[in-house]
């Protein structure tokens, strides 16, 4: 079933599926955050997706990265090295420790979205091998 968590003021704050999330999304956001999450499922299609802090989530032997929207900018929220990996590739974004804004009055990076999903993804099959190996 829907279940929905419930803030001190008892408005219905945490989306329970992630078309809940972007059909509450700010308005200017929505278009992209669709294009976002088909990016994602056509790049990591056995990811489970879920809700986890109030946002968008993907899991695949482990976290792999969340996704946001707001009223400017579609924010990736990754591993440090998603980011530092693609840094070249993303000196005209504001990026931080793990996160990028991807503005939305420009295209989405397709590809280059895709390769960040790949790194998150790269980096949980090396941490998973490590562990086997302890």
């Amino acid at each position: 079933g829907m279940q929905f968590g419930y803030d001190k003021n008892m408005k219905t704050i945490k989306e329970a599926t992630v078309d809940t999330y972007i059909k509450n999304a700010p308005l200017e956001a929505r278009a992209k955050l669709k294009q976002m999450r088909t990016i994602i499922k056509a790049t990591v299609p056995r990811a489970l997706e879920s809700i986890s802090y109030g946002i968008p989530h993907y899991f695949q032997d482990g976290r792999l990265f969340y996704f946001a929207g707001y009223k400017s900018h579609i924010g990736f929220y990754g591993f440090p090295s998603s980011i530092t990996a693609h840094i070249k590739e993303l000196k005209n974004y504001k990026t931080s420790k793990g996160t990028v804004q991807f503005p939305l009055d420009k295209p989405l990076p397709v590809a280059l979205i895709k390769r960040m999903i790949a790194t998150c993804v790269k980096r949980n099959k090396e941490a998973l091998k490590l562990k086997a190996q302890k």
